[in-house]
């Protein structure tokens, strides 16, 4: 994977994280609306430093969809908990691409996208893997 596409799949999990987290803010328990609201404005930055970096590396940023598909309904507090740590683990993983198809300063702030998403996944779900942003991709691949 190129830098510029890493780059670009990363904006776009940008994007469908800060939609996600519109829709969690909606149903989190007032407990966890805080950390709703930091979560939200994380990607909402990382977003927009994304979006430089790639008119930054000469590419037209992706745009945001109107809307996204859900991966599960979020009816309530339960499942927007679900939710948040769902998306956590999506932007990990393309984190983890980025790190791999980038160098440099960009390599840096990508391993620090992805400690963070990984965090706040642990957070949400209570609970963490050895090596977030690669353990569900593994699954998948053949050496």
């Amino acid at each position: 994977m190129s830098t510029v596409d890493a780059v670009q799949a990363a904006l776009a999990a940008e994007h469908a994280a800060v939609y996600g987290y519109g829709v969690v803010g909606g149903r989190i328990d007032d407990d966890r609306a805080h950390e709703a609201a930091a979560a939200h404005a994380a990607h909402r930055a990382r977003r927009d430093a994304l979006t430089r970096t790639a008119r930054d590396l000469g590419a037209e940023p992706v745009v945001a969809a109107a809307a996204y598909t859900l991966p599960f309904a979020v009816p309530d507090s339960a499942a927007a908990v679900r939710l948040a740590a769902e998306l956590e683990e999506r932007v990990a993983g393309v984190c983890s691409d980025l790190v791999r198809a980038a160098d440099g300063p960009l390599r840096l702030e990508a391993a620090a996208a992805l400690r963070e998403a990984a965090v706040r996944a642990v957070r949400w779900r209570g609970s963490g893997v050895a090596f977030p942003g690669l353990a569900e991709r593994a699954a998948g691949r053949s050496g």
